[in-house]
């Protein structure tokens, strides 16, 4: 007799940015509660935020988060397709967590049968070892050109048997049209697959809503399930976008800023800076200048000589060297601790046309791009007064050698990680999750000009968040129409 399939539910949005890593984040951790053994999934992301798995992949961050509200560690089969892209038509493509190659959009299409074949390997894992999975898919499934060979939403879906809900983004606007727009370009199977509906993002009075959910039930027979409430501030890993806007805060007494180049990679590196309530931080874009500040951070790049280009395109450059001028201090994050060295190499195309660029040039030392990338989990402390502790995770392609890091800026897993610049100004270390340790973070905002009077842990505000997303999706949310494809102990 064949076991009964594993309880599953696929959340799939009307658009990217929808909800769909927060609503699983947010099951995972109210299944968790109720004593389930529930594990996240997606089949194939495309993003620039990645974390290091426990068996030494690598993932997006928000299956990392859903992990996380789990209560397991990160591991590939959570997300057995990773997509980075390094310009607007190729992207690496990384398969149960160990990076391939690099394809452009029509190979990787070509390619989708045996990326399905590795994506039901690890189904099969989770379904073995679980008795949950939370499934989420990729942007929207309603892109038609998208639909053949398709394994990031109904085409999983359909492989598996896998109920299907449907979030959408009421704060953006057309949320009827989206559902209705959605459903209506799907496949009789597939709009049998759907169960239900998720408002995300609702503020206001409910009961102007409430016409509108009659009409949605009644037009498609399908249940709104729950509306979500528009939750403020909430500390989550992003899967891939920048923030909307800056947090509001009543003082501040540090100024930070950050470039938000075109490939930026990691950049939940700085959550901690953009939470901290005594600091102003900014993402700046490509339509503002480079404004006055104590501490300039270089994120990560996908494509560090592209990013570097574009740096000095939109006048950054000089921008830096009047910084440091004025006693500013400077730190670079893995591909910004590449763009402070003296020259880059790039001799195999690896992120574009093979080839050198010039650095910045403020530390000694150069880096060449390798096939072999670099993945693990560190801990070690920081090279500054009191040694503060810090843990994070090392994701790198480049191999870089020079004078300066005969100075380091850290130990981490035994060894010397980075670089201090002499006068104390610049500190360039491969080391993500720089700022998440409160000793580290501490450290770090003294180095950079202040001394914070209110303690910060990024960690514990991150898991405070997941408690309040799951309280509200709790309070909002009604699991009793999926009762035929939940475990019993998830129907409270």
């Amino acid at each position: 007799m064949n076991e009964p399939p594993t309880p599953s539910l696929m959340v799939q949005g009307c658009t990217s940015d929808a909800g769909k890593s927060i609503l699983v984040t947010a099951l995972c951790r109210i299944l968790r509660r109720r004593g389930v053994r529930v594990a996240p999934f997606k089949p194939q992301n495309m993003a620039l935020n990645s974390a290091v798995t426990v068996d030494g992949g690598e993932i997006g961050r928000a299956q990392a988060l859903q992990a996380l509200a789990a209560g397991l560690p990160a591991h590939s089969d959570f997300n057995p397709v990773l997509l980075k892209p390094a310009t607007d038509r190729r992207a690496q493509v990384i398969i149960h967590g160990q990076a391939l190659r690099d394809f452009d959009a029509c190979d990787y299409h070509a390619y989708k049968p045996r990326a399905m074949k590795a994506v039901l390997e690890s189904w099969q894992r989770l379904c073995a070892q679980y008795e949950c999975l939370l499934v989420e898919g990729a942007g929207s499934p309603a892109e038609i050109n998208l639909r053949d060979r398709d394994i990031a939403n109904m085409g999983f879906a359909e492989a598996v048997d896998c109920p299907v809900i449907l979030i959408a983004d009421i704060d953006r606007g057309g949320v009827f049209a989206h559902f209705c727009g959605t459903l209506d370009l799907l496949s009789p199977s597939e709009q049998a697959r759907v169960k239900g509906f998720v408002i995300n993002r609702f503020r206001g009075d409910i009961a102007l809503l409430e016409s509108g959910l009659r009409w949605l039930e009644e037009r498609t027979g399908k249940p709104v399930l729950g509306v979500l409430p528009y939750l403020h501030g909430l500390y989550l890993d992003a899967e891939d976008a920048l923030p909307r806007k800056a947090e509001e805060k009543a003082a501040t007494s540090l100024r930070v800023i950050a470039p938000a180049y075109p490939r930026i990679s990691n950049h939940n590196d700085l959550d901690p800076l953009r939470f901290h309530p005594e600091v102003d931080f900014r993402f700046i874009g490509p339509a503002d200048r480079p404004p006055p500040c104590d501490l300039i951070v270089l994120p990560g790049s996908k494509a560090v000589q592209a990013d570097l280009a574009w740096l000095r395109a939109q006048g950054w450059e000089e921008a830096i060297r009047r910084h440091l001028r004025y006693g500013g201090k400077l730190i670079g994050i893995c591909g910004g601790l590449q763009m402070l060295g003296r020259q880059l190499h790039d001799p195999l195309g690896l992120e574009g046309p093979a080839g050198s660029t010039p650095g910045l040039g403020w530390l000694d030392y150069e880096t060449q791009l390798a096939t072999e990338k670099r993945l693990e989990n560190v801990s070690g402390e920081l090279l500054l007064p009191e040694a503060p502790a810090v843990a994070g995770y090392r994701i790198h392609m480049g191999v870089t050698r020079g004078a300066a890091l005969l100075k380091p800026a850290a130990i981490l897993a035994g060894e010397a990680d980075g670089a201090l610049s002499d006068d104390g100004q610049i500190l360039a270390t491969y080391c993500h999750g720089l700022f998440d340790s409160p000793s580290a973070l501490s450290a770090l905002l003294a180095w950079a000009g202040h001394r914070p009077t209110q303690h910060f842990d990024a960690r514990l505000r991150r898991e405070q968040d997941i408690e309040r997303l799951a309280d509200a999706v709790e309070a909002n949310l009604d699991l009793r129409p999926l009762a035929a494809w939940l475990p019993a102990q998830a129907i409270a």
